[in-house]
């Protein structure tokens, strides 16, 4: 533990949702030890939403990674120049590389300060550039390996209670959700939530199990909203025309980010595979069904939330970490009876 006192800080966390929902505990963390400090934090501008506003974090900046890919070198130089120039304006005297990969390391070596550290698992050499925190956690889940450097920094995070998710206010996309269902033909009441994408394929619950447990929502009466972002409107549209009711209602890729986050806040129980927006219903505490198959959830699970219920597939390959699988059929292996069963165990519980 290190009692330096910082007086401005650079975090830098650009995506992706679920990492950026695990780094929330770290900023509060931050922030509870350097009260005094200007907390700034780097990120993609498509997950600025769940930066926290002051007092967490002073100053938001931003990389934008989806117009830095469509570029030429000659850009790409002069927009890291760019970079440069803005970073090294902000004179830093402690920059935390909690992304831990090889863009992350190139922004903290050009940041112009010399005191960089970073996590447990730095990647891509950028161990080479920030000095990785290892501490008692580091075989734990994520969030526990981030409080890591907090508490290296010398924040007092002993236990699950010390724990803190500065969540936005999000009473506007409340408004404007609530709008949009009720364009939709949503008469009011409770919801379940389902996303049923995820960044990986291999994490993804087949379309033909999500239909079949939405089939038994529907004859318990009960109104079920498929949400998540652009690239899930294809899985959703396709399970809502295989359900064929007025109490499906596909929300898929018709929300911002915030808006996701107020259907989920305004939800009755929530439901998917390991994907971003499943964090942030554990960092509501509401009650979840998350289904794991490649990944583990040890690891990358809800954390801290013990409304929380973990549907780990059988298959003997799970936690297998494989992106791509020739033999897929660990998510398959997780029945919409296996779902079904475990939801109706813990409404009766919470009833």
């Amino acid at each position: 533990m290190i009692k330096m006192e910082y007086k401005n800080i650079l975090l830098i966390k650009m995506s992706s949702l679920g990492d950026i929902l695990h780094t929330l505990p770290f900023a509060a963390a931050l922030r509870q030890r350097f009260p005094q400090a200007r907390i700034t934090w780097l990120v993609h501008p498509q997950f600025a939403g769940f930066v926290p506003d002051a007092p967490v974090i002073d100053e938001v900046l931003y990389f934008d990674k989806v117009k830095f890919n469509k570029m030429g070198l000659s850009d790409k130089i002069k927009y890291f120049r760019e970079m440069r120039s803005l970073l090294r304006s902000k004179h830093f005297d402690l920059v935390i590389d909690m992304q831990g990969l090889f863009k992350s390391a190139v922004l903290a070596a050009i940041s112009g300060c010399s005191n960089r550290i970073g996590y447990a698992e730095m990647r891509e050499g950028s161990g080479l550039v920030s000095k990785a925190i290892v501490g008692e956690h580091s075989k734990e889940h994520v969030i526990e390996r981030y409080l890591d450097v907090a508490r290296y920094l010398g924040a007092k995070v002993d236990s699950i209670d010390d724990v803190c998710f500065p969540l936005p206010d999000l009473s506007k996309e409340t408004a404007s959700v609530q709008e949009k269902l009720r364009q939709r033909g949503f008469s009011g009441g409770e919801y379940i939530v389902i996303v049923p994408g995820a960044r990986w394929r291999t994490k993804e619950w087949p379309v033909e199990h999500y239909v079949t447990l939405i089939k038994k929502f529907i004859a318990d009466g009960i109104s079920v909203v498929l949400a998540g972002g652009p690239d899930d409107k294809v899985k959703g549209q396709a399970i809502a025309e295989q359900c064929a009711d007025k109490l499906v209602i596909d929300m898929t890729g018709q929300t911002s980010l915030r808006e996701l986050a107020a259907l989920i806040k305004g939800c009755s129980f929530y439901i998917s595979a390991d994907t971003g927006p499943l964090h942030f219903a554990a960092a509501l505490k509401k009650p979840l069904i998350a289904m794991y198959g490649p990944t583990k959830a040890d690891r990358t699970g809800p954390y801290g939330s013990k409304n929380s219920t973990v549907l780990l597939s059988p298959a003997k390959c799970a936690g297998c970490l494989k992106k791509k699988c020739d033999y897929w059929h660990c998510m398959h292996d997780i029945t919409p009876e296996m779902v079904y069963e475990i939801y109706q165990k813990k409404v009766k519980a919470h009833g």
